[in-house]
């Protein structure tokens, strides 16, 4: 425990089940005049953060209350993944979960905090925000702060990039999210032909009920392989996946998942999610009294108009070919075609690094437009 007495700030690390509550709820303090804020769930946050969560097979972490006159007001977390240690070998530690007032003694506080325990690890480097693994939510919004987030993406106030800034960090990679009108999106004019010449050596199909296991796992394979030199790239690992998995099931329609098979292999998916977040806005974090019939009932009878791309993935091999924007095209085309018959309108592509051209490139064809941006930060710790 720390304190800055000038300014009535005492930082505690999170201990026990209140304590973790208390963390949970702290955005609620910050974004409360902020009609764009989502509450998230609080039985998925606790649940994000048990001891259980299959992120924590390989990774430990720590977790920070700041207090100002007694009163909860800010948090951060810091996360040490041991697949990122693994694969990069650079003593490279996380921040993440940055909440905080427009108060640069309550930030500086919380930073001391978590970077002084990833020093006492042996940590060199901090980058973040990952909430908590680079395979779930991340970055700070820079631009984009006039509409609500979609499911399974952060919201930010404004002052928070400044704010890290001035704590000594510096702009790492920047995030993009795209969004396009799923029933006017635009037909790449070189596409036809394309498909032409492939003929009938791609095809496309759903996940099913029935082959939803075993296409579960081909998914990660794909992602993992796709991915593998993505910025800070982990893979998933498979308890991770089927957790993923579990939850998309739940929620997401027959057709809103697909993947394409070249000569009969697996060699990319597509995921469209249902923007979950329309549907909780109201909820204030709770489910009670009906739990998750409540999300499911009303993804029945108000399907949301908007959906999210989270997921989606070419394997390496077929990415710099002929084959690589032609399946992108067919399983887009594949999954909003459901999305359109439930009366879908838009949909968010994110996130997307700013530097892949070559994915910037076949969005922008299909008519997507950038509508919000997200910083990753870094700091050298020694």
């Amino acid at each position: 425990m720390s304190s800055f007495p000038a300014k009535g700030i005492e930082i505690r690390e999170v201990a026990g089940k209140k304590a973790l509550d208390t963390f949970i709820r702290v955005p609620w303090n910050i974004y409360k005049d902020d009609p764009n804020w989502i509450p998230p769930l609080l039985f998925e946050r606790k649940e994000a953060f048990s001891s259980k969560h299959p992120f924590f097979k390989h990774a430990i972490w720590r977790a920070w209350i700041a207090y100002q006159d007694g009163k909860p007001v800010g948090r951060i977390s810091a996360q040490i993944d041991e697949l990122h240690q693994q694969r990069y070998n650079n003593k490279t530690g996380f921040f993440g979960l940055i909440e905080a007032p427009d108060d640069p003694e309550v930030f500086s506080a919380l930073f001391e905090a978590a970077e002084n325990w990833l020093r006492g690890k042996g940590m060199l480097r901090v980058i973040g925000p990952f909430n908590l693994g680079i395979n779930q939510e991340i970055g700070i919004l820079t631009e984009g702060f006039d509409t609500p987030p979609f499911v399974m993406t952060s919201h930010s106030a404004r002052y928070y990039g400044a704010a890290i800034e001035a704590c000594g960090y510096q702009p790492a990679q920047q995030l993009l999210a795209y969004e396009l009108s799923i029933d006017t999106y635009a037909i790449p004019t070189m596409m036809p032909d394309l498909l032409d010449r492939i003929g009938q050596r791609v095809k496309v199909r759903p996940l099913t009920s029935k082959t939803a296991e075993t296409d579960l796992e081909i998914m990660r394979d794909i992602f993992n392989d796709a991915w593998q030199d993505n910025w800070n790239f982990v893979p998933f690992t498979e308890e991770e996946f089927r957790a993923v998995g579990k939850e998309l099931l739940m929620v997401v329609p027959d057709g809103f998942i697909q993947i394409t098979e070249i000569d009969g292999e697996p060699a990319a998916f597509i995921v469209l999610l249902p923007d979950i977040n329309s549907v909780i806005a109201d909820l204030n974090g709770r489910l009670l009294p009906f739990g998750w019939a409540k999300i499911l009932w009303r993804l029945k009878v108000g399907f949301p108009k908007k959906c999210r791309i989270p997921l989606m993935g070419v394997r390496k091999k077929y990415q710099n070919s002929m084959f690589g924007p032609a399946m992108a095209y067919m399983l887009i085309g594949a999954v909003l075609t459901p999305g359109i018959a439930r009366g879908g309108e838009h949909v968010e592509m994110s996130w997307i690094l700013d530097s892949n051209k070559a994915t910037k490139k076949i969005i922008e064809k299909f008519g997507g437009v950038i509508t919000k941006r997200y910083w990753m930060y870094e700091k050298d710790l020694s």
